[in-house]
């Protein structure tokens, strides 16, 4: 289950035993992680540089952080809801309800993210990064929306880190939409209860 959805459907998916070993090996680690491997990696495996450069820059994004996992998570879902992007929002909807623990907050975020049930200091930060991906606000971002977060406690370090996602994954939304890439069936149910939790 799950292996069978396409990475994505406009270019052509290398089969693993043709990519690079560094590629195979960080391939084989996350499909440890996970359980399955996720589509994402198949699909940049397209351009083997471009899987190196995108991924050395994700990682930089969620282990150089001063954010915590989930509010990396929260800006991902919420700039991928005001992207529709089908990928990141399951993909990243499923991180967010596992590191979170929220089953009920990744979905507010894709359809609402000014009326998700977050603590005032994070709508702050979810305002911010979904107004840098308004393609009709982002050039308005100024003084007075970093001091709105410096009110609420954030550092110059962090907003930094906060618009770094945003940036990232409104790259990222944009490959998906190019590739159409497809999130394996096991992303949506991810951090879900199952019916025998119930």
């Amino acid at each position: 289950m799950g292996e069978d959805v396409p990475a994505m459907t406009r270019f052509p998916v290398h089969d693993e035993d043709e990519l690079p070993e560094d590629l195979r090996e960080r391939i084989e680690y996350e499909r440890d992680r996970a359980g399955f491997t996720p589509n994402v990696f198949l699909a940049y495996g397209y351009k083997p540089s471009h899987f190196r450069a995108f991924f050395q820059y994700y990682d930089a994004l969620v282990e150089d952080t001063t954010l915590d996992r989930d509010e990396v998570e929260m800006i991902v879902v919420a700039v991928s809801g005001a992207n529709d992007c089908l990928y990141c929002n399951v993909a990243h909807g499923a991180l967010l309800r596992v590191y979170g623990d929220d089953p009920l907050l990744a979905e507010q975020l894709m359809s609402s993210p000014s009326t998700a049930d977050l603590p005032e200091r994070q709508k702050a930060m979810v305002a911010f990064a979904v107004k840098l991906t308004d393609q009709d606000r982002m050039t308005d971002v100024d003084e007075e929306d970093f001091q709105r977060l410096r009110d609420h406690g954030f550092t110059d370090e962090e907003i930094w880190d906060v618009g770094a996602v945003a940036s990232f994954f409104n790259l990222s939304n944009r490959m998906a939409h190019l590739a159409d890439m497809r999130p394996n069936e096991e992303f949506y149910q991810l951090g879900r209860d199952s019916p025998d939790d119930e």
